[in-house]
């Protein structure tokens, strides 16, 4: 009883015929509430002090721009672990409505009482850092949901991407197939979008400095939430794929960080 309530049951629940919950906790409130409550803290700041230090602009601009590149990519997220695998039970529903917008906005929660002055250089440096690992993020994503949608018949870095046809059986016994892209971000390493994400997350830290390990909590806890994301998925998917999954991994041997791990 305990592990269907925290895991949940259901993949995908809804409330009548058009209120998904899944599309509610974790696009809606939790996504929407992130963008809010990053601009509360900004304007926290200015009440605060009579203006707004850059470092929070720098951590403000990049969280919106993060929210931003969600919204515009909406698509590609029903693709992804979230909502194509996992259920929506107190995991899933109370992360996204209370974890998500309190822990990672924390960021710019410490900076309304502890404003840094990084100087035009250092923030426009920390700024455009940022902004380069969000596009990368998004550009990861866009070249697998655009690969998906040609089924193989596309562009990857000017030229035709490498792939894997790989076949698998579902749970009614049918035997389907699916690509496998082992080219452009994605011959780099099997889950080489969460690295820039990792990034872009620090780089709107990373203006709070380093006088206190708290607004580094956030940082801490993604990477381990994606290091374990890709390990499920790597299993979940060798479970799918099994030989193919094999001939996939000795083609792209990283998980996560192209050459380490």
């Amino acid at each position: 009883v305990i592990i269907d309530f925290y895991w949940g049951m259901e993949l995908y629940p809804r409330i009548g015929k058009h209120f998904d919950i899944k599309v509610f906790t974790n696009c809606r409130f939790g996504m929407m509430s992130w963008a809010v409550l990053a601009v509360t803290y900004c304007i926290k700041q200015y009440e605060m002090n009579g203006r707004v230090a850059d470092s929070m602009l720098v951590n403000t601009a990049l969280m919106l721009i993060y929210v931003t590149k969600f919204f515009w990519w909406e698509s590609g997220y029903w693709c992804t672990m979230d909502i194509a695998h996992d259920r929506a039970g107190f995991y899933i529903c109370w992360g996204c409505l209370v974890w998500v917008p309190s822990i990672y906005t924390s960021p710019g929660m410490y900076l309304v009482n502890h404003p840094v002055n990084l100087g035009p250089q250092l923030a426009l440096s920390i700024l455009l850092a940022g902004i380069l690992c969000i596009y990368i993020n998004y550009d990861c994503d866009r070249q697998r949901q655009e690969f998906r949608r040609t089924n193989g018949k596309c562009s990857i870095w000017g030229k035709a991407p490498s792939k894997i046809v790989a076949s698998y059986q579902t749970t009614n016994g049918e035997t389907k197939s699916s690509l496998l892209l082992t080219s452009g971000w994605w011959g780099l390493s099997r889950h080489f979008h969460y690295v820039p994400e990792i990034l872009s997350a620090f780089f709107w830290t990373v203006p709070a400095l380093f006088d206190h390990f708290l607004p580094y909590f956030y940082v801490i806890f993604l990477t381990i939430l994606l290091f374990d994301r890709a390990k499920r998925d790597d299993d979940r998917c060798s479970s799918k794929y099994g030989k193919y999954w094999k001939m996939y991994c000795n083609k792209v041997p990283c998980r996560v960080i192209p050459g380490i791990y």
